[in-house]
């Protein structure tokens, strides 16, 4: 079941708070009044159904700090400030969104809410952990090994939390357990300790928790996703003979293969009149499915369960076609679907998507060059590149739209037709024909369907990444043409194997899926591929500087913590 107890959570997550009141009678004798029930870590996790309930919180947050699409710009880890994509819909400085590097000041506010929720989660799981680890084995209905596999779970997402961290803001503090009172003396741990505690956490996790296909709900993380993570923290600490080894155990130690038939809901139910295998990866409640053996950790959305959610991936992604106003002969260019009585002007295969992630010409034509009809990945169905009037008073219905079209007058701004109005979309992002709500436009750009945090086929690229480091270009070429194989595109010889055609692999597969800063920075190469390939015109390379690799830490962070020194990143 997928619980989710949001409100839950901010009764205990944080001190303990106790009313205490104390009375003078007439001989000056205190009376205590002891409360009678309130919530507090000492009295909430004291069962395994208290422990439940904290991990199914830490689930929570992290669906919807980083998966959501809502809280704080899922984008800001995806695709911006990368060499993938900006923001089509405002691409000039000042967005809300990582245009340009010039933007990242210390009260910037995707600054502010990627430290916070970063360190709320790691709070929420030291607290789980601190109370689990003075429970009597007893109380599990497993013992120990039950025990240990909720500390496990609670580890994982501490870690997970500070792969974040470390990466985008360098030294920071370390904690491994609660702060339970106000504290304003916290120092700069060095990256290496925090990577220590990372793979420490992750070697816990890996050992305790249940094993893939025996985990007790969809979405629970598994042995192999710690072992995944413990690789890429390896890759981190710069030994890829132990991330060899831990992706190794992912790839030989459970039953996780690439998807290469088709399969799911979508078998029969080509929306866009073709499909393959990859498109049947995204397809609505094909995430969970028990042959699905490439899922591994899937971010739990449908709504048809206690604790169902949405994300706005649909809204995120794709451009706003509705805006494209009139045919070249006057008439309205997209009538779209017909509800209530009138023509919403948006259509059930993108939904009402705004331009707030457009990728580069990169993501969109470079990467596949040589491969245009041969990967499936660039597949119609998976990378909508056409789009057509839509208005059977007008000459133009039904045809291709063609910004060439527009003589007399001309459009008006070309730059917004193909940064917001038009650009190729990944279908992955959008559920055709599956929008539930806000009909009138077209779901609103919000999809029901589940997420992949991790899928085998990044395992699989990830230990690539491992071989190379080892000097085995020929082993790293096997693993990156098993992927390559899937999509039917054309296989990589070893000579051709560096860390680049890695990170353009990467592209390939898993656009909007990996956390493609992470990536950028472990391999050394943000600064070089930003200023390569992020062709924003109106902050071309995102405008990014050596300095910008680290994120400057948020100003009042630095300003509440009077008792010891707490320095800024260079730059800022």
């Amino acid at each position: 079941m997928k619980t989710y107890l949001t409100d839950f959570l901010s009764k205990f997550f944080g001190p303990a708070l106790v009313l205490s009141l104390a009375l003078s009678s007439c001989n000056d004798s205190v009376l205590e009044e002891v409360p009678l029930d309130f919530f507090s870590p000492d009295n909430s996790f004291t069962t395994e159904a208290g422990a439940l309930q904290g991990i199914t919180a830490l689930h929570d947050r992290v669906r919807t700090a980083y998966y959501s699409y809502t809280e704080f710009g899922t984008m800001n880890w995806a695709t911006h400030g990368s060499d993938l994509g900006f923001n089509g819909e405002i691409p000039e400085r000042g967005s809300p969104y990582l245009n340009s590097y010039r933007d990242m000041t210390p009260i910037w506010k995707p600054v502010v809410d990627h430290w916070t929720a970063g360190f709320k989660i790691i709070q929420w799981a030291n607290v789980l952990i601190d109370q689990l680890e003075k429970l009597d084995p007893s109380v599990f209905a497993a013992g120990e090994e039950g025990k240990n596999g909720y500390i496990g779970e609670a580890r994982f997402f501490r870690a997970f939390a500070y792969r974040n961290l470390v990466s985008t803001f360098g030294d920071i503090p370390l904690l491994d357990r609660p702060v339970e009172t106000a504290k304003a003396d916290f120092v700069r741990d060095p990256v290496s300790s925090v990577l220590k505690l990372m793979e420490e956490d992750f070697k816990f996790a890996a050992t305790y928790l249940p094993k893939q296909g025996q985990e007790a709900a969809p979405g629970r993380i598994t042995q192999g996703v710690a072992w995944h993570y413990l690789a890429e923290t390896y890759l981190e600490q710069e030994n890829p003979e132990s991330a060899v080894e831990a992706a190794s155990q992912v790839v030989d130690g459970y039953h996780y293969k690439l998807m290469t038939e088709r399969f799911g809901n979508r078998l029969g139910n080509d929306y866009l009149g073709s499909g393959d295998v990859y498109y049947d990866l995204f397809g609505y409640s094909n995430h969970n499915l028990a042959n699905n053996t490439e899922a591994m950790w899937v971010i739990q959305i449908e709504p048809n369960v206690t604790g169902g959610k949405q994300i706005s991936s649909a809204y995120i992604y794709g451009p706003r076609y509705f805006d494209i106003g009139l045919t070249p002969d006057g008439k309205k260019a997209i009538l779209g679907n017909f509800y209530n009585g009138n023509y919403t002007g948006y259509n059930d295969t993108l939904s009402r998507p705004t331009g707030n992630a457009r990728g580069t010409n990169f993501v969109h034509y470079y990467m596949w060059e040589g491969e245009w009809n041969s990967d499936i990945r660039n597949a119609k169905h998976n990378i909508k590149r056409d789009f057509y009037f839509d208005n059977p008073e007008s000459t133009y219905d039904g045809h291709k739209i063609d910004f060439s079209l527009y003589t007399n007058p001309k459009r008006s701004n070309p730059m917004l037709d193909t940064c917001k109005i038009l650009f190729p979309t990944f279908m992955k992002f959008h559920d055709p024909g599956n929008y539930f709500v806000d009909p009138g436009r077209s779901g609103g750009g919000v999809t029901h369907k589940d997420w992949y945090a991790l899928r085998f086929a990044e395992t699989l690229l990830l230990r690539a990444e491992a071989y190379l480091g080892i000097g085995r270009p020929d082993l790293a070429a096997e693993d990156v043409n098993k992927v390559r194989n899937r999509a039917h595109a054309t296989p990589v010889s070893a000579a051709n194997v560096d860390i680049d055609y890695i990170l353009d692999e990467r592209a390939r597969e898993l656009y909007g899926e990996e956390w493609r800063l992470i990536t950028l920075r472990r391999t050394g190469k943000l600064i070089e591929r930003v200023r390569k390939y992020n062709d924003n015109p109106m902050c071309p390379g995102a405008d990014i500087d050596e300095h910008n690799v680290l994120w400057p830490i948020p100003q009042s962070q630095i300003d509440l913590n009077v008792d010891a020194d707490f320095p800024q990143n260079p730059g800022y």
